[in-house]
């Protein structure tokens, strides 16, 4: 009987379909905006004599600028307007904006120009599915506009992650089958909508966190795109 083979030498797991796009998100994946959100909630939260810190921003993961601040009124009980809300997320926005607007390419996370260049040297397409109303903005500080083939933002789509539409969205644009796509995700609701789209999900960050994910990686360095096909 053969002795088992070490943790290190098994197969890693691969998608049922080679792939030819891989759809990533963008906060946390492939820049950490997390630090601009934080302080732009906060001081939105301040202002308005709510309780914010970093333990709770981390649960806002994923969720969309209305259902970010629909949580954070909750710990309140104080009762706003719909109009009151949409001047609250304006101004939240506003400073996020100018924040952002001082970011640069140092601010790539370690991995992800490379991981781009990868996947569009292996000849797939390249989408990003981002619950951010500011992507274009931040991939143009970045100077990776030029790498993604379609951008989907939540404004194009009716339903927020976790429900698949995003990603859906993305891979239609991209011309190919949910099936064929491989998405890439730091947080468990983006893991989820890559799950209900269909497709092959990988994971950034805590498996513990994202165990609906096929397979956790640390970061896009660890990323590699040869392994799929």
């Amino acid at each position: 009987m053969n002795a088992a083979l070490p943790s290190t030498m098994l197969q890693a797991p691969k998608p049922p379909v080679p792939p030819r796009a891989v759809i990533f998100d963008l906060d946390g994946v492939i820049t950490d905006t997390a630090q601009y959100h934080f302080h732009a909630w906060q001081r939105l939260a301040v202002s308005l004599g709510l309780p914010f810190d970093e333990a709770f921003n981390e649960t806002l993961k994923g969720i969309d600028r209305m259902g970010s601040l629909e949580r954070i009124l909750a710990r309140g009980t104080r009762v706003y307007t719909p109009q009151q809300k949409l001047a609250l997320a304006r101004q939240k926005n506003e400073h996020y904006i100018a924040l952002i607007s001082t970011m640069d390419a140092s601010q790539l996370l370690p991995g992800a120009l490379d991981a781009l260049c990868a996947v569009r040297g292996a000849g797939l397409r390249i989408g990003l599915a981002s619950a951010s109303r500011n992507a274009a903005l931040v991939l143009t500080r970045l100077g990776i506009t030029r790498c993604f083939d379609h951008v989907v933002e939540v404004e194009d789509i009716e339903r927020p992650k976790p429900d698949p539409e995003i990603f859906l969205t993305a891979a239609q644009r991209l011309g190919v089958r949910p099936v064929q796509c491989i998405g890439v995700e730091d947080a468990a609701a983006g893991v989820a909508a890559i799950k209900a789209a269909g497709m092959w999900a990988v994971g950034i960050g805590d498996a513990a966190v994202l165990a609906q994910a096929d397979e956790v990686i640390p970061g896009l360095h660890r990323f590699d795109i040869a392994r799929y096909l």
